[in-house]
């Protein structure tokens, strides 16, 4: 099995360094060609030594004026130091046969007040990328304690519940958009990503440098107070080391709560959830309501149900979820609504014991989810060992062991807001170090309203758009469509059209429009397309469907110059499918993927088997890219 470590903050020593070419050929336009720097060059001097000559296009030095100007700008200093710990970090790869990844914002720069979490998905997505060409399946990185006790602070501040106090899990999942080979797909299993020094400090992490003998980089940027973690790792910095500890309980009180929560939706999903290979899910209300489980077990159980429907990746907060638990707890179930992207309905047939969850097509959407087309390459494709699987198995068998009793548990009960007053009631933390965080809880409050405007200016910059007024997308031949995020469609021409039509300049259906050439477009299914499909299923003959244009559909209409043949196809796979979806609710049918051709004539819904022409093959499986239960991760 493969690792991958992303270090972070911990190098071995570098030996004597050498003159070192600036390793970014966009920043020359600034310097003029690329600076070296000397060994000893001190980035803490207000003046930067003679030694450390910097050229410009005109290849001169700089002049005693120009190095005192350099000198006295405030933002020389950081720049020289970041600038040091960057050349270090190449360095120390470079003697270590270790490739470096850099990012590139070609969409532009983030938005103020999202530079971080922007940096981080860029982060992960390129850790996505290396770990999927060189077939790693597990990720390390160098998250510690510390790390933890910002990220409280922070969740804290933000409201959040007891599953985000919980923190950072020692192990959890990336699932890769490379998963899929170009003919077919295959298991998801993602990359682990293994948090192994989270009981660590950072002063552990120094100390262990420094017994080794090995030099660290600081980011320089870690001193700015414009970003929320910078100020509350100050906050910390000099915090007694009772206050750690005692926040260290609290924060493991919470993980503990986490593990018996995400025991009790496990036991759930596996008793009362049914998944259809169709995009849609049947909930057993009968069985929730015998298991008598916590509103918190429960909120979460339906946000795991519903973000695997709707592949919106986004736990449930405030008012949707109190909505959510309230309907389940309606026993039995009489109406139906539209949250987090899914519709919930009674489940037909079940008198509201059973309560129906599909994909809401007309529910506002990212505008980054949607269709989306991936192009794969042989040496691209991830196979993830199966050791992954294994370990994620030994993994939830470990915490299974562990789960405490609920009476044991120690927030099961308490909200966000009464958290350390819980802890406090139960001795965890001490009276001083319960008014120090209830203070850093008050000052980053304040810090992110004033926030607001900034970030409520962002949310409109970054449109908005609904799945089913969305345009199509096209879909060329031999391409996989990931739609929805859920389905993955590809199509090709038979074999027998390709014989057939061996030699001639046209190779598939003309009447349907379709050969190597054609594009065809995805998009959901309507009531139209149910119409168009009885319709069709009713034409014997062509003379007999010329004769039904004018009740039928336009689309229909086009089948006018079509060979019997072809017809005779296409009424027979409708009448099939007309029978398929009989059984599939209504409100699920509006998930399904159809396939268009340019003039918008229906060829396709091959999650019911229609094929309105013999030429076509078009596969579409149910693989949605985060599966039921979400990634896994473990607290443990």
């Amino acid at each position: 099995m493969k690792l991958l470590y992303n270090g972070g903050r911990g190098y071995r020593r570098k030996p004597e360094p050498k003159p070192y070419s600036f390793p970014f050929p966009n920043y020359r336009h600034l310097y003029g060609s690329s600076p070296s720097f000397p060994a000893n060059y001190s980035a803490s001097a207000r003046r930067p030594p003679k030694s450390l000559q910097w050229t410009w296009p005109s290849t001169r030095k700089l002049s005693p004026d120009e190095w005192t100007w350099l000198a006295s700008n405030p933002i020389t200093e950081l720049l020289l130091e970041f600038l040091e710990g960057l050349i270090h970090c190449f360095q120390s790869c470079r003697e270590n046969g270790i490739d470096v990844a850099c990012c590139d914002w070609s969409d532009g720069k983030p938005k103020q007040g999202h530079v971080q979490e922007a940096a981080r998905e860029m982060r992960y997505r390129i850790f996505q990328n290396v770990c999927v060409k060189n077939q790693i399946g597990v990720l390390l990185t160098a998250h510690h304690a510390d790390d933890q006790a910002e990220l409280f602070v922070i969740r804290l501040s933000r409201n959040s519940g007891i599953l985000g106090l919980a923190g950072m899990p020692f192990t959890s999942q990336i699932f890769s958009a490379h998963t899929h080979s170009h003919t077919e797909v295959s298991r998801n299993y993602g990359i682990l990503l293994v948090r192994p020094l989270l009981d660590f400090s950072k002063e552990d992490m120094y100390k262990i440098c420094q017994g080794s003998d090995q030099e660290w980089v600081e980011d320089p940027t870690n001193q700015s107070l414009l970003y929320a973690r910078n100020r509350i790792r100050m906050s910390l910095r000099d915090a007694s080391c009772a206050f750690k500890n005692e926040l260290q309980a609290v924060i493991s009180a919470c993980r503990e709560t986490r593990v018996y929560i995400d025991y009790v939706c496990r036991y759930l999903m596996s008793k009362a959830v049914t998944v259809s290979h169709l995009g849609y899910a049947v909930i057993d209300l009968e069985i929730l309501n015998q298991s008598k489980v916590e509103d918190i077990c429960l909120s979460k159980f339906i946000s795991l149900v519903l973000q695997f429907i709707s592949q919106r990746h986004r736990p449930l907060r405030g008012n949707t979820s109190k909505l959510l638990i309230g309907y389940m707890r309606s026993f039995p179930c009489k109406t139906s609504l539209t949250a987090a992207g899914c519709f919930l309905a009674p489940a037909p047939g079940s008198r509201g014991m059973k309560a129906l969850v599909c994909c809401s097509v007309d529910s506002p959407l990212p505008s980054n989810v949607g269709l989306s087309h991936q192009h794969f390459h042989a040496e691209q494709e991830h196979s993830t060992p199966d050791e992954i699987e294994q370990i994620i198995a030994d993994g939830k068998s470990c915490a299974d062991r562990l789960v405490p009793n609920a009476s044991d548990v120690p927030f099961l009960e308490v909200t966000s807001n009464s958290v350390l007053t819980e802890a406090r009631r139960l001795g965890m933390i001490s009276e001083s170090t319960h008014t120090k965080l209830l203070s850093l809880q008050k000052e980053e409050i304040e810090h992110f309203k004033s926030k607001s405007e900034v970030k409520a200016d962002y949310k409109t910059k970054h449109g908005i758009k609904s799945v089913s007024t969305s345009p199509s997308e096209p879909l060329s031949l031999g391409q996989i469509c990931c739609f929805m995020n859920r389905f993955f469609i590809t199509w090709k021409l038979s074999e027998v059209s390709k014989e057939a039509l061996e030699g001639q300049s046209w190779c598939g259906c003309k009447s349907c429009m379709v050969g190597h050439d054609t594009v065809l477009e995805v998009r959901n299914m309507s009531e139209q397309d149910w119409l168009y499909l009885s319709d069709l299923s009713k034409s014997r003959t062509l003379g007999n469907l010329q004769e039904q244009s004018n009740s039928l559909d336009r689309k229909v209409a086009l089948r006018k110059d079509e060979t019997d043949t072809c017809l005779d196809y296409a009424r027979v796979s409708a009448q099939r499918a007309l029978q398929s979806l009989k059984s599939i609710p209504a409100a699920a049918r509006r998930g399904l993927p159809v396939l268009v051709n340019s003039q918008g004539l229906l060829l396709s819904i091959p999650s019911i088997d229609f094929q309105g022409c013999s030429c076509l093959m078009v596969s579409a499986t149910f693989k949605p890219k985060v599966p039921l239960g979400g990634d896994h991760s473990s607290f443990v």
